[in-house]
């Protein structure tokens, strides 16, 4: 019985480890994923207009994923502006093929696909033109 425990014992540990792996990059992924739509919601929401927005929102999220170290098949970035009204609201959903390609020991799937949602107020008080008016000399 002690030389089938010694045998099996390493194969054992090596299948936990490897779960451990996986499972470590799926919530990893999954942290950085809802870190970059925070950003990108962010970005979007002190831009003037909703095209502005929306391109600031793509970019915010492909630098976030990237410093990230996160490696996407496809990425999406889906932006809801709603007219960029003070007060309102801007949406950012962030949707990410996840490669676990260097992991495809015992059939792991080489893409998972994960998405985040944030959502960030506009300003109540902010101007829709970037001048003051008033003011001295």
């Amino acid at each position: 019985m002690a030389a089938e425990v010694t045998l099996a014992a390493p194969f054992l540990v090596m299948l936990l480890v490897f779960v451990a792996v996986v499972i470590h990059r799926g919530v990893d992924a999954r942290l950085r994923l809802d870190d970059a739509a925070h950003q990108a919601a962010r970005a979007a929401s002190i831009e003037r207009t909703s095209a502005t927005a929306t391109a600031a929102a793509q970019s915010t999220a492909t630098n976030a994923l990237s410093s990230a170290s996160v490696t996407c098949a496809s990425l999406s970035v889906d932006t809801a502006t709603g007219g960029m009204r003070p007060g309102g609201t801007v949406s950012v959903t962030v949707s990410c093929a996840v490669d676990f390609g260097d992991a495809l020991i015992l059939g792991v799937p080489g893409q998972k696909r994960l998405s985040a949602t944030a959502i960030e107020p506009v300003d109540t008080w902010r101007s829709v033109s970037g001048h003051a008016s008033g003011g001295g000399a």
